[in-house]
């Protein structure tokens, strides 16, 4: 498949999830890195947005809790090429009610080629990078010929 280049300007466009379980230790991480992230546009579901405004005094852009739609609202923004990073701590370890909404935001980090950090080793990893504060030119398939695609509407009788 081809592949077309999308550009992330210097200061990245980063989505902000955790469940339950893990919100202290994502909210530990971006104290951590406060100064890293007031630099970028910050994004983030219900719960974890509020937490981040009022702890770090950081502006976020909040969305809907993720049972709520918040994750599939992610999901969205990196299908428009709104988002640029996603930094979820998800807990592997407690069945999740909206389960399909999480894989199916991980998937759609995938499909789009989106730095995607599940942990804090990895978190750290990708905002320590020297591409952190750079324009970068990711790549992502181009899937204009997916989408257009022949269909054949024939049925069978």
């Amino acid at each position: 498949m081809q592949e077309i280049e999308v550009v992330m300007e210097s200061s990245k466009k980063i989505a902000l999830v955790a469940h339950d379980n893990k919100k202290a230790d994502l909210l530990a991480w971006a104290k951590y890195n406060r100064d890293l992230l007031e630099r970028h546009t910050l994004f983030a579901t219900g719960t974890t947005g509020r937490v981040f405004e009022m702890e770090l005094r950081l502006t976020v852009n909040r969305l809907m809790s993720g049972p709520l739609g918040g994750d599939q609202q992610i999901g969205a923004m990196i299908a428009k090429e709104e988002l640029d990073f996603l930094i979820f701590f998800w807990d592997p370890l407690e069945p999740q009610p909206h389960d399909p909404d999480v894989k199916a935001l991980l998937r759609m980090a995938v499909v789009w080629n989106i730095p995607t950090a599940c942990n804090r080793a990895s978190a750290d990893f990708m905002i320590s990078s020297p591409l952190m504060d750079r324009v970068y030119q990711r790549l992502v398939p181009d899937y204009e010929t997916y989408t257009r695609r022949r269909i054949s509407l024939r049925t069978e009788e």
